[in-house]
């Protein structure tokens, strides 16, 4: 990934076709893109043609975006009690992975789950266990491809709700899989983090670098949020409109430690034109080197 230029981006609709979303990205001055590969609701999964993965490479080649980021179904449960629900999250997300290195997609961002009826131990051993049998065998080795696990809201019983729980799974899943991790800058503030304050921040970035490695941190979503810091309710805001305010995603964006990650809004289409007007937001905070600095 281009260190001299942050990949900034923003989810996208893949109406029309798969590969409609790499133009969108383009037109939305985005160089980077998140998707869904099928709808996020529903089980059955959608059938990707040969001829549309060819074409989203092609426009990713043409327009210089990368990485491509794929978002895993809502309904995938890798911590799940019960076996159904399990059963059917493994099978879910082993064609999540299929159609990500059919896509060829450099990341797939996986909501690990709610382990309720289990012990905390319990879910995290089911959830790595789910997610080496949908490895299985499949050809990811070949690919410049990683699952990255997010970080929750809080909620009671959601695995992932503390930067330890994300960086337990991800250590459990080192030995066999290509694994990662996805920071929401939603999540993290409703669930207690402080990246609002320049103290708070640091503390926030010492804690994810103890936990779970800032080289582990491949994705940041890029999101305000409506709810205030604690809260655990994660509604998302337009950037610069929430409870967590500007100078948080200058920050981000223009510290070093992250500057291997790429940057990708999930804010609110209240109407047209928002995917790039939280594009343009975001590509505004970034630092730009002072004449000095380009002269030395």
């Amino acid at each position: 990934m281009t260190q001299g230029r942050p990949r900034i981006g923003v989810h996208l609709s893949t109406a029309g076709g798969v590969y409609r979303a790499a133009e969108r990205a383009n037109e939305a001055g985005a160089n980077t893109f998140q998707i869904f590969s099928s709808s996020p609701r529903m089980w059955r999964p959608a059938k990707l043609s040969e001829d549309h993965c060819t074409h989203m490479h092609e426009l990713r080649t043409r327009f210089g975006i990368s990485p491509l980021v794929i978002h895993a179904s809502y309904l995938i449960n890798v911590a799940a009690q019960a076996d159904a629900v399990w059963n059917n999250s493994v099978s879910a997300l082993r064609g999540e992975v299929e159609r990500a290195l059919a896509l060829g997609a450099e990341y797939l961002v996986l909501h690990p789950g709610s382990w309720r009826g289990l012990t905390r131990e319990q879910g995290l051993e089911r959830a790595a266990d789910a997610i080496a049998r949908a490895l299985n065998k499949l050809p990811w080795q070949e690919c410049d491809f990683r699952l990255l696990i997010e970080n929750t809201a809080g909620a009671e019983f959601s695995l992932g709700s503390s930067f330890e729980q994300v960086g337990e799974l991800v250590e459990r899943l080192r030995p066999i899989a290509p694994i990662g991790a996805c920071l929401d800058t939603c999540h993290c503030h409703v669930a207690g983090y402080d990246i609002v304050t320049a103290a708070g921040y640091e503390e926030t970035v010492r804690l994810i670098a103890q936990h779970i490695g800032l080289d582990t941190v491949r994705v940041w979503h890029m999101n305000d949020a409506k709810a205030p810091q604690g809260s655990k309710l994660d509604r998302h805001e337009h950037i610069g409109e929430g409870t967590i305010g500007v100078a948080a995603f200058r920050r981000i964006l223009n510290d070093a430690r992250f500057a291997h990650c790429a940057f990708i809004a999930e804010t609110p289409v209240d109407e047209p034109g928002d995917e790039a007007r939280n594009v343009n937001v975001l590509k505004s905070l970034v630092s730009r080197p002072t004449d000095a600095s380009r002269s030395a």
